[in-house]
């Protein structure tokens, strides 16, 4: 089996075997390379591979932005920042702007960062629960 194959596969089972948070801190990763590699291209003025990669951004962040659970607070507040961010990759994309590129990435990278710690912070407090509910079950 070829390296690129058991690569693939393994990313496939990943996303298989992953929670909806895990699939959610996915998305957001896959968003950050794909930005990072446009404006890379965007530099080398490869402005064919620079569509590809914004166009994969702005699915990704759709992607999230339309399975956003509205009925709690932050996801009207999420909603619009999405919508912002594709507004600005569309425009980074006519202009081929790395900067427009580095102020979506750093946005795209603090939200990515605070949900991975929120994911990390409930797997502590869930399982703190569940050792308690161990204990007053004894």
């Amino acid at each position: 089996m070829s390296l690129n194959k058991a690569v693939y596969q393994y990313q496939q089972s990943s996303v298989f075997t992953a929670t909806p948070e895990e699939l959610t801190l996915m998305l957001y990763n896959g968003c950050i390379k794909a930005i990072r590699l446009a404006s890379v291209v965007v530099e080398e003025k490869n402005y064919e591979k620079a569509n590809y990669y914004i166009c994969k951004a702005e699915a990704i962040i759709r992607e999230l932005r339309n399975t956003l659970d509205m009925k709690y607070e932050i996801s009207e507040n999420l909603y619009n920042l999405y919508t912002y961010f594709l507004n600005r990759l569309i425009e980074a994309n006519v202009k081929k702007d790395r900067t427009i590129l580095d102020e979506v990435l750093r946005f795209v990278e603090e939200i990515r960062d605070t949900w991975s710690q929120a994911i990390k912070q409930a797997r502590i407090e869930n399982s703190q629960s569940q050792t308690n509910y161990k204990e007053q079950s004894v």
